[in-house]
This record gives structure tokens, sequence and C-alpha cells, in this order.
């Protein structure tokens, strides 16, 4: 059986509602106080129609029977809206635990497995997908329950009326489900298209956006539309199949339901008539035959209200085949290798042994790399492109599982303890600078803030600013040149005080000035006793560095 099946897709969810079936059986539980207040107020209405046109019954008489009509219509309010609470409690907390597995499954996959993956379909996943699931806990789990309880409530109450109408309900309710099972079933396929669809195009979509000015450069504007409409189109063709879908599950339910209503009150006319004479038709009074005619709907309403949810079960489960698939295919961690070896000692920061790094594509990004880094020591690895400067890093880091060997930083596997990470794209976010800054410190205060910017060659600039620390920045860091938004990212670092930095290419790309200012400020940082490794193939870094090790085609070639 394939991980995207229906079935596996189904227990999957199941699986998901044990945190919520409390709010789920609550839900259900109002939902069958509200049924039971709706057949007490279709009573009553029975018995002043009864009353008024049979018994001559006086406006006083009837007048408490009114209000009883107006309690049970309380009741049936109140009980409707606890359940809609519940019911999107549970959903919620369904959600809610799948969107922290998705972070942390993001988390455990680290930038560089994630750098793989279409960030639409990620997104995709994260909202609409996640999204889907809402109405399968909120509405479909609970109306499962009431369209058991509630049919059979009615059922009970139309066999003390007239056996031979509930038996015309019962005979006439198998079809409603059985045929909104065999629609259904080609629903579920549709929605996982769907599904899958959608994550592709929002993919594709978000992949060109990024890639524009490149595009616009090349003249491939014009093709890269044709591309997005054809992923549209696509979408709009699979969607407009699941419609059908719906509309004609829809029709069928709504044609059996409308067909035994009919069937029920072609028996009470004919019946009050005197035509038949068979079974309890005889007995039959206005109250009774109007109260069953009224009852009657509402003997359905469940059924009609599952085959609406019905749909959102389908589009579940092609929610939950995408999101199965994601959550299975988790990191797969390195081999466990004890920290050993007289390389080890004391102060040492990093420790890597015969580490060998594979990727997907079988190409060997590392093979046999050791060495050690004391504490406090700044390390510039060197090479050319591909030499295998980066895979080190990502490595130290915890991004990249090793295939063979160890590595652990301060005696721990990567990323046990909080690190630095400086790269060439520093993150920075719409916020003020002292936004940015509490990134790393929430709790720093401005003067704190105001030194650590200093150290980067910042303080003056800032400072000049009208609002300061709380001055504006753009969304990426527009308006930012690129070596002060590299400086902002080090004044993080000040602050955060990680006893381990990682830096990749942090000089690429700038101008004479700031270069130097960036590698001033890494010296600074140094001073501070922080460990640092650089990936570089910049030659004014040589300068700051306590040792420079080259790598040349995954190896070490020397220190």
């Amino acid at each position: 059986m394939t991980s995207g099946s229906p079935r596996e897709a189904a227990r999957w969810l199941k699986e998901r509602q044990r945190p919520a079936l409390v709010s789920i059986r609550l839900a259900a539980l109002a939902g069958a106080v509200a049924a039971l207040a709706t057949i007490v107020q279709l009573a009553v209405i029975a018995w002043i129609a009864h009353g008024t046109l049979v018994e001559d019954a006086r406006a006083g008489q009837l007048l408490p029977l009114a209000g009883m009509v107006l309690v049970a219509l309380l009741v049936r309010s109140v009980a409707t809206g606890y359940q809609n609470h519940r019911a999107a409690r549970a959903s919620d907390e369904v959600r809610g635990r799948l969107r922290q597995e998705l972070l942390d499954h993001m988390g455990a996959s680290g930038p560089v497995q994630l750098a793989r993956q279409s960030a639409g379909t990620l997104a995709t996943e994260w909202i609409d997908q996640v999204d889907a699931l809402h109405g399968y806990y909120a509405h479909y789990l609970p109306q499962m329950i009431l369209c058991v309880v509630v049919p059979v409530m009615i059922l009970v109450t139309v066999v003390w009326l007239d056996w031979l109408a509930a038996l015309f309900l019962l005979l006439s309710a198998p079809l409603i489900p059985l045929f909104m099972a065999l629609v259904g079933m080609g629903a579920e396929k549709l929605n996982q298209q769907h599904m899958e669809t959608l994550g592709r195009l929002s993919g594709h979509f978000l992949d060109q956006l990024r890639g524009l000015t490149t595009l616009q450069l090349f003249q491939y504007t014009g093709p890269a539309t044709e591309g997005i409409a054809r992923a549209t189109e696509e979408y709009r063709r699979i969607n407009l199949k699941t419609l059908r879908v719906a509309f004609l599950s829809s029709a069928v339910l709504e044609f059996f339901a409308s067909v035994a209503i009919a069937v029920i009150a072609i028996y009470i006319g004919f019946g009050l008539l005197g035509y038949i004479q068979y079974g309890p038709s005889p007995d039959l009074t206005l109250f009774s035959g109007l109260f069953i005619l009224l009852l009657a709907p509402e003997f359905f309403q469940p059924l009609r209200q599952l085959a609406q949810h019905y749909h959102d079960r389908a589009t579940a489960l092609g929610a939950a085949a995408q999101l199965r698939t994601r959550l299975d295919d988790r990191p797969h961690p390195g081999p466990d290798v004890a920290v050993s070896g007289a390389d080890v000692t004391a102060d040492t920061a990093v420790h890597v042994h015969q580490l060998t790094v594979t990727y997907p594509d079988d190409r060997r990004g590392l093979d046999g790399v050791s060495l050690a880094i004391r504490a406090g020591e700044l390390v510039l690895l060197e090479g050319p492109s591909g030499s295998g400067k980066t895979t080190l890093l990502n490595a130290m880091a915890g991004f990249l599982a090793p295939s063979a060997g160890h590595v652990s930083t301060f005696g721990q596997q990567p990323g046990g303890e909080p690190f630095g990470w400086l790269g060439q794209t520093p993150f920075v976010r719409a916020d003020s600078w002292a936004g940015n800054l509490r990134l790393a410190a929430p709790d720093a205060t401005d003067d704190e803030l105001l030194d650590a910017l200093a150290r980067v060659g910042l303080g003056k600039l800032v400072s000049n600013r009208p609002d300061g620390v709380d001055t504006a920045i753009r969304e990426g860091g527009a308006g930012l040149s690129g070596g002060q938004a590299r400086r902002l990212a080090l004044a993080r670092l000040f602050l955060a005080r990680h006893r381990l930095v990682l830096m990749d290419e942090p000089t690429a790309g700038l101008d004479a000035r700031s270069e130097q200012q960036v590698i001033d400020a890494i010296r600074s940082l140094r001073d501070l006793g922080t460990t640092i490794v650089i990936a570089s193939h910049h030659q004014a870094l040589k300068a700051v560095a306590d040792r420079r090790l080259a790598l040349a085609d995954g190896r070490l070639a020397g220190g």
C-alpha cells in the first residue's frame, strides 16, 4: 500500500484526533441537546395547531405552549453555539499541534535541506493544507456521531406516533449514505490532486516572482507568464472537477431525501382522509400527522450535513496525504560516534573526526576530514569554490548529517547549544534597529544596543537618526548597504554572546571600506573569546585568522 493511499491517510487523520477527542464529543453532545430541543419545539407547534384547528382551544390555553416554543428555541440556540465553540476548539487543538510538528520538522531539516524545497510548497503546506483539516475535525467527526444519534431519537419518536411512517424513514435512510459514499470515493482522489496541484502552483509562482529581475534581464518574462498560465489552467481544471463531484453528491442526497419526505406526506394525507386503513393509519390525528411531517426533514438533516461535511473529509484526506509524506520524510541523523582521541582536550571547541558527507546525487562533499579547533580560536577555511568549505561549515552547524565520521561542538552534537551564524544575506525584518537587534537579546537595554552597534561601526550612523535605535528598517534591509546589513547581523552576535560563531563568506560582494569594517568587527568579536570559523577565499581575512585550513576536493590539504 502506498503512503498516499486514502486508507493510510484516514488512519493518520484518526491518530491526530486524540488530543481533541473531548472537544469532539462535547460538540456532538451539544448537537444532540439542540436536536432534542428541536423535537420538543416541533411537538409543541403540532399540538398548538391541533388545539387551534381541532379542539377550538382559546388563546389563553395556548399561551403556555407558545412559551415552551420560545424556551426550546433558546435552548437550541445556546446548544448550537456551544457546539460550534467546541468544534472550533477541537480543530484548533489539532492544527496547532500539527503546525508545531511542521516547525520541528523544518528545524530538524535545517536550512540546507529546506533550500532544496520550494518555498511556495512549504507555505502551502503550512497554511492551506493544515487549514484544509479544519472541516474534518470541526464538522465531519462531530457530525458522524450526530448522524447516528439524532435520527435514532427521531425514529423512536415516530415509532411511538406511527410505526408505519417510521418504517418509511427506516427504509429510505440507508440510500443516502450509500450513494454519498459512492460519489465520495471519486472525490477523495480529486481532492488529493487538488492539493498537489495547489502546492505546485504556489511553488512555481513564488519561484518566478523571486527570479523576476533575472527574467526581465534575459527577456524571458513572456515564456514565464505562459508557464504560470498553464499551471493555473491545470489548477482550474482540477478545481472544477472537484466542484462537479460536490454538486453531484448534493443533488443525489436531496433527491432521495425529497422522495422520502414526499412519500411520508402522501401517506399522512391519505391516512387523515381515511383512504388508508392499514396498521396505525386509522389512528392518525392532526397532531400526530403534522408532528411526523415536521420531523421528517429533521430526520434527514443530520445526513444532509454529513454529506456536506463529507467533502471536508475528502479535502482533509487529500491534504493528509501530502502532510504525512512531509512529516515522514525526516532527516536521518549521522552515526553517533563517541567523542574520543588525542585531539580532544578540555578547551576543544569543535572536533571533527573522519567526517564524510555524501549528497543525495552521490556527490561527495567531504571525504574523511579530521580537525580540532580550540576555544577562542579564529580559523579560516580556504579553498576554491566547490572545495567543501561551506559543506564543512554546515556540518559543524548541524545543518548536514554526516554519512560517516563525527562532529562535536563543546562536547555536544552540532546545534546542541545556540551558536551564531553570519552569511552573505543576513536576515533583516521590517522593524526598527532595536527590534532587529533584540532578535538575539530580547532583554537588551538601549545602551547595550548602542554599544553593540558602536563595536561594528554603526553607532554614529544610528545615533544621527532622529529616532535613534527606534528608526525603522524595511523588509530585507532595503535601504541598507550590503556592509551595513552584515554589520547589523554582527551587532546581534555581540549581543547574543555565543561561544561559537560560524561565518560563510562574510565579506563577499563588499567594497574595500565595508570589507575592512566587517573584518574589524570580527576581530573585536574574537577578542571577546568567541570561537569563530570562517569559510572564505578572500585574501583580506587571512590577516585576522589565527589558523588557516585549506580544503581541496572535499579533503583537508593543510593547515
